[in-house]
């Protein structure tokens, strides 16, 4: 194969000098951005521009806006923690991760600033092979990360080390919240649908098989009233709700939490799920059945 001649070869290092040249201007013209306000806004233009769609674009955002937040940003508070007590007999232990429904539970012994370990909610099942052992032996070591650990620290570790979940300290070295990963991956992605969040096509009361029944915060009053043969709340009343979970929420008094309990005409209601501030489900049942 033949040498290229001298010719070509300034040739092409003339075209790379006029591309570099080009490319030179075009980014004297119009500078990227600077700041990351500015890398938003371009963003934005990408997608007013069909560069990328919107779905692109608020993951791209929320990537370059996670950089600067913290654990203690997104962390579920101490007071809104399902915690298992290690000194619990086993069936108030199944009793409470069924009424739950989560799938990992720190475990305290003495004072709840006392974590000890995670306990798995699928490790429970051994102790119905097993009766003879120790819950001791089926929690996994607990990880403490400071409020101040930075979310893309953390998510690196979460990948790293296969751990879903995180104490949070505060300064003191006290509890201060939870961290799973799937808070830190919704504030990249968004919200991240679980068992418990349906079409609403598919209903929104479950009777379940110890004779209660799962009710949606969003199911109309109507229904409820209709289903327990109930009068939950007078048509007449000044303070008129849609939903159960309005109406919950008023006699409450405050934003229920996960695992509070209220008795409404008879009806025991359970929280069992809350997000976004509302409650995603209750636990229903008669109330002479909930004592």
């Amino acid at each position: 194969m033949s040498e290229p001649s001298p010719k070509s070869k300034t040739i092409d290092k003339t075209a790379t000098t006029e591309r570099s040249l080009f490319k030179k201007i075009v980014e004297f013209l119009n500078p990227g951005p600077d700041s990351k306000d500015e890398l938003i806004e371009s963003l934005a233009e990408a997608e007013d521009n069909d560069v990328i769609g919107a779905q692109s674009r608020a993951m791209l955002e929320g990537v370059i806006r996670m950089a600067d937040m913290t654990a203690g940003d997104v962390m579920v508070a101490v007071s809104r923690i399902d915690l298992l007590n290690i000194d619990a007999d086993a069936d108030e232990l199944m009793h409470q991760v069924i009424d739950t429904a989560h799938s990992r539970f720190p475990v305290y012994e003495g004072e709840k600033d006392n974590i000890i370990g995670i306990l798995m909610a699928k490790d429970l099942l051994k102790l119905q092979r097993a009766p003879e052992l120790n819950i001791r032996t089926l929690l996994r070591p607990p990880v403490f990360v400071p409020e101040s650990k930075g979310l893309n620290d953390l998510l690196r570790e979460f990948k790293g080390n296969r751990n879903h979940l995180a104490i949070v300290i505060d300064e003191f070295g006290r509890m201060a919240g939870l961290i799973t990963i799937e808070d830190v991956l919704e504030e990249i992605v968004g919200e991240i649908e679980d068992e418990f969040d349906i079409d609403d096509d598919q209903g929104d009361i479950f009777g379940l098989a110890d004779q209660t029944y799962r009710i949606s915060g969003d199911t109309a009053i109507e229904r409820v009233n209709e289903t327990f043969n109930v009068t939950l709340l007078e048509t007449d009343s000044d303070n008129q709700f849609d939903t159960i979970g309005g109406l919950v929420a008023h006699e409450m008094g405050h934003v229920p939490k996960r695992g509070e309990k209220t008795v409404l005409n008879g009806l025991s209601f359970t929280v069992l799920h809350t997000k976004g501030g509302a409650v995603k489900w209750f636990k229903v049942m008669p109330e002479h059945l909930a004592k």
